[in-house]
């Protein structure tokens, strides 16, 4: 593998072809050819190249074609475009396109060394910057995982210890205790870290779009494939794929990821051609995936590969010495955000916070403490800024066990829309109970639509099936 870099040569005339192919291997770069428009195309599709030398006179495909289609697929690829028929219109209409630099032939072999230094430079300056990116998502990640509790200080050590290890970790957990940051730390402490990191939501994917946005696909494969797409488990070549909420993957494509955990290489849909990629799997549910493997929804197979190493993230409630802490944190964050200048959050406020159960964990303290920044014009967060049915105790939260009965009002009356909110937030529960975190069927049960569900469940923190 050259040090320097690969840069893909795209020239009709072979001579041409074959004279920078010499010169750039002879200058330390990894060279690759393609003999017209078409040809470069499936070079593109295939592979990254930090540099393209294309010319624009081409039959069939000419080189502007090339220059966009380069742009879509790698915009961080450099572009440098030569001819012999050098005009200012066209110069003028590659720059737009997002060409780096313009030569002519017959050129200087200096005149290109120059222009590929200029391009090299960018490209390490481009690198240098996206290191310097995912290092302050390193902090603020590593920030955001709060708490000195011991079942917090278990999941830390854990994460050490399997950072650098390839194998594959399950993360379990209710909806908003964390497991997307835990996955992330674990990438950005790996060695992997600067490499992509692609969470994938499995299941706000449609069941029919899910192998293409994981594997790709080829233009023609299926109706709608109008262009090829490069799936997410290539974008992340070297990195980290996450996949969130693996218990809703359907069983036939559960038997196509297992088969690429086993060889590590894919098909696009619709394509022959076989794709290996090195890549780490992390996973996380909100599911009982041992109660789903017993029940036949996820196969025992796939599990075992999956939860190689597990690692559980504990409900708010179980770890209530965080919240201090917690707070601290949020209050910091939307202050920072919003421009506000609220340095804590009052003795009174924190002891209200102190004593709420937290049904949606760690994002419904979040959601709490952004409101009260947001409406807080001291300098603490006082017990004002907190919501009144925090604030009076009125916020309950339901077991989703709990069987229906008629409400009586009590004498002290309630507040209407607090209690409407949580007989909303029990009946959810329990639909996603009775139909083992199945969310079409669970909207079915309650006679709604599946947007109007999938809302709720967004609006209450909620995801799958989740516990009171």
């Amino acid at each position: 593998m050259s040090g320097k870099g690969k840069i893909l040569v795209v020239d009709d005339e072979r001579g041409m072809r074959e004279f920078l192919d010499i010169m750039l291997k002879n200058d330390g770069f990894e060279v690759e050819t393609a003999a017209g428009g078409r040809e470069a195309f499936e070079k593109i599709e295939e592979k990254f190249f930090d540099i393209v030398i294309c010319d624009v006179k081409m039959p069939q495909v000419d080189g502007l074609a090339v220059l966009r289609k380069v742009k879509e697929t790698w915009p961080d690829t450099a572009v440098i475009m030569i001819t012999a028929y050098a005009s200012a219109e066209t110069a003028v209409e590659a720059m737009k396109e997002g060409a780096l630099d313009y030569i002519t032939k017959p050129f200087k072999v200096e005149e290109v060394r120059v222009i590929l230094k200029k391009a090299m430079e960018r490209r390490h300056l481009e690198k240098e910057n996206e290191l310097l990116k995912k290092q302050v998502r390193k902090w603020d990640t590593q920030a955001a995982i709060v708490g000195t509790s011991p079942a917090m200080q278990k999941v830390f050590a854990l994460v050490q210890k399997v950072a650098n290890t390839p194998t594959n970790v399950l993360i379990t957990g209710e909806s908003g205790t964390g497991k997307e940051l835990v996955a992330k730390a674990i990438h950005y402490e790996s060695s992997r870290a600067d490499r992509p990191f692609v969470a994938i939501h499995c299941g706000a994917i449609p069941e029919n779009l899910i192998e293409s946005e994981l594997f790709g696909h080829i233009r023609g494969a299926f109706t709608g494939a109008i262009q090829n797409k490069i799936g997410l488990l290539e974008m992340a070549d070297g990195g980290t794929v996450f996949l969130d909420e693996v218990g809703e993957i359907p069983l036939p494509m559960q038997v196509k990821l297992l088969r690429f955990l086993q060889e590590r290489c894919f098909r696009r849909v619709g394509s022959t051609e076989s794709i290996q990629v090195n890549v780490r799997i992390i996973c996380a549910t909100n599911k009982d995936l041992e109660r789903e493997v017993e029940e036949g929804t996820f196969r025992e197979d796939l599990y075992y590969r999956l939860n190689v190493i597990q690692i559980h993230m504990p409900r708010l409630a179980e770890r209530r010495e965080d919240i201090p802490l917690l707070s601290e944190h949020f209050v910091r964050k939307y202050a920072r955000e919003l421009n506000r200048k609220i340095h804590r959050v009052s003795d009174e406020a924190l002891q209200i916070l102190m004593n709420y159960s937290y049904p949606g964990n760690v994002r419904e303290l979040e959601n709490i403490l952004e409101r009260a920044v947001a409406l807080e014009t001291s300098s603490v967060i006082t017990p004002d800024s907190l919501p009144s049915d925090l604030r009076n105790g009125t916020r309950r939260s339901f077991h989703p066990a709990r069987e229906w009965s008629p409400l009586q009002l009590p004498e002290e009356g309630v507040h209407l829309e607090s209690m409407v909110e949580d007989i909303e937030r029990a009946l959810i529960r329990q639909a996603l109970e009775r139909t083992h975190g199945v969310k079409k069927k669970a909207a079915n049960l309650l006679h709604v639509s599946f947007r109007s569900f999938r809302y709720r469940l967004e609006k209450y923190g909620m995801n799958g099936r989740d516990a009171a």
